[in-house]
């Protein structure tokens, strides 16, 4: 639908109570000064008396509107609302406002039925939501619902994804889409211009009929979150059944020693980093398998297999679960110390030097590595939180997509190397001793540079100039064999009159 707001000569041509703006766009002067009100405020009515046309009422007041509340009990409720907002009676405050907000339960609308003559004509915004039982149960939207109990009504569907708190707070500490689907054209336009009034950024979503889409909303948990919660927690699992065999059964069965006090804490901490790494792998895997599809095929313009698709899709979900679990390793391997048995540790390491009679304990070798380890460490975590704050709405926005492209590509795939290289630190050399390979299992760490290690090393391919070069042809509309030739029409008549130029 064409936004007539944003051409100024269609909306003076246009006629009806639906062209005026519902608030005047010159109260302040372009030097920041206060102008003179307008004479007329604009009025609004709300329709139901609960937390969120409190809410409603809050916002609205705050952005110019007057506002009038309809209720069964207007003594009780008064005092909940703004001082600005005039709370009434239900059938008092449907009298003069144009645009109606019906903020109460499906089952409630009847009730209004007896307003059928005050409310005909007028706009009603149903900001209502059912719950998960009722979006099953009904075939209809409730938003269609309340057309066809007041068919001489035009009925706007919005607000209804936006929580009382983004309301009272203000769209800066929540999101500022409002979806919005109506069948009239006209008070669609009016409530999208009442949107952009209240500071939130409205979104057309075609007719009402788009309204159990819109009432779908509210009802899903994290719906994008699913399969990279399952795959965090499948890896999770894995990995730390595999430690629990490797540092804790295999000592209790083959030796006898009872290290079980390790679970909590300790086999916690090992598999954390396990799981982030692969986890930070996983971010950048697909878009090489993206890469290298395009590379086969020769071409951009096909689709990618639906599960790579998928894949692509979830990768800011994968990347902030990483980041959760390095971000929860480092907070454990400061609570490591802490821990009554590595206080026991150090004493009997003590007992033991003092026994065997050696004053001075100091392994070059170790401590550097322990240096490097700890440092790159840092570095990989540091730049781990540097992608994660750029994932986050407010800071994506604010960034172009080279910026973006720069921080969540580049610097990614210097964290990925960064978290190799601790890795490979930690390990140093116990991939090569017999002894670390606890019921012919390898350490824990060989296991999880399998996949990091296939990034880095195509990621490497992909930059010689053979693979490139074409990678890049192929991103900017090249194809083999030249599957798709831009040919115009030849007149063979003077194609023969230019064939000896």
């Amino acid at each position: 639908m064409e936004d007539h707001s944003l051409h100024p000569q269609s909306a003076t041509k246009a006629s009806g109570k639906m062209d005026k703006p519902l608030i005047s766009r010159h109260l302040m002067d372009s030097d920041g000064s206060l102008a003179e009100a307008p004479i007329e405020v604009p009025k609004v009515g709300i329709l139901g008396s609960g937390d969120f046309a409190r809410s409603l009422a809050t916002r609205l007041v705050d952005s110019g509107f007057s506002v009038v509340v309809g209720s069964r009990n207007p003594k009780r409720t008064a005092g909940l609302f703004p001082p600005a907002a005039r709370v009434t009676f239900q059938k008092e405050a449907v009298g003069s406002p144009e645009v109606i907000f019906v903020a109460m339960f499906r089952e409630h609308y009847s009730t209004l039925c007896g307003l059928s003559d005050q409310l005909a004509g007028k706009i009603l915004v149903d900001v209502s939501n059912p719950t998960e039982q009722e979006h099953l149960r009904n075939r209809e939207s409730n938003a269609e619902y309340l057309a066809s109990l007041f068919p001489t009504c035009a009925v706007v569907k919005a607000f209804n994804v936006i929580s009382a708190w983004t309301l009272q707070a203000g769209p800066r500490d929540g999101n500022r889409q409002v979806p919005i689907c109506s069948d009239q054209p006209e008070a669609k336009r009016a409530v999208l211009e009442m949107v952009r009034a209240m500071g939130f950024a409205p979104v057309d979503m075609g007719s009402l009929a788009s309204a159990r889409e819109l009432e779908a909303m509210p009802l899903r948990l994290l719906p994008g979150w699913k399969v990279p919660a399952f795959l965090a927690l499948g890896l999770f699992v894995f990995f730390y059944i595999y430690n629990f065999v490797r540092d804790v059964l295999q000592p209790y069965v083959q030796q006898g020693k009872n290290r079980f006090y390790k679970l909590p804490v300790s086999v916690v901490n090992m598999t954390l980093p396990c799981v982030a790494y692969v986890l930070l792998s996983l971010v950048y895997l697909p878009g090489v398998l993206a890469a290298a599809l395009q590379l086969h095929r020769g071409t951009k313009y096909r689709r990618f297999p639906d599960w790579l698709d998928h894949w692509l899709q979830h990768r800011k979900q994968i990347g902030l679960l990483s980041f959760f679990c390095a971000a929860l390793h480092a907070l454990y391997s400061f609570c490591l110390p802490l821990r009554r048995s590595h206080r026991y540790d150090l004493v009997n390491l003590a007992v033991e030097q003092v026994l065997a009679n050696k004053s001075h304990l100091w392994k070059e070798e170790e401590v550097w590595r322990m240096e490097i380890y700890l440092s790159l460490g840092v570095l990989a975590l540091g730049t781990l939180s540097l992608l994660a704050v750029t994932s986050l709405p407010s800071i994506a926005n604010s960034l172009n997509w080279r910026e973006f492209s720069f921080v969540q590509s580049t610097l990614g795939f210097v964290g990925l190397v960064l978290s190799t290289l601790h890795t490979l630190t930690y390990g140093w050399t116990r991939a090569f001793e017999e002894s670390r390979y606890k019921f012919y299992l390898p350490p824990t760490f060989t296991l999880t540079l399998l996949v990091p290690c296939v990034v880095i090393l195509a990621k490497g391919l992909f930059l010689l100039p053979c693979f490139s070069r074409r990678l890049t042809k192929i991103r900017k509309g090249w194809e083999k064999d030249g599957a798709i030739n831009f040919t115009r029409p030849v007149d063979h008549a003077l194609a023969q009159k230019t064939s000896h130029v």
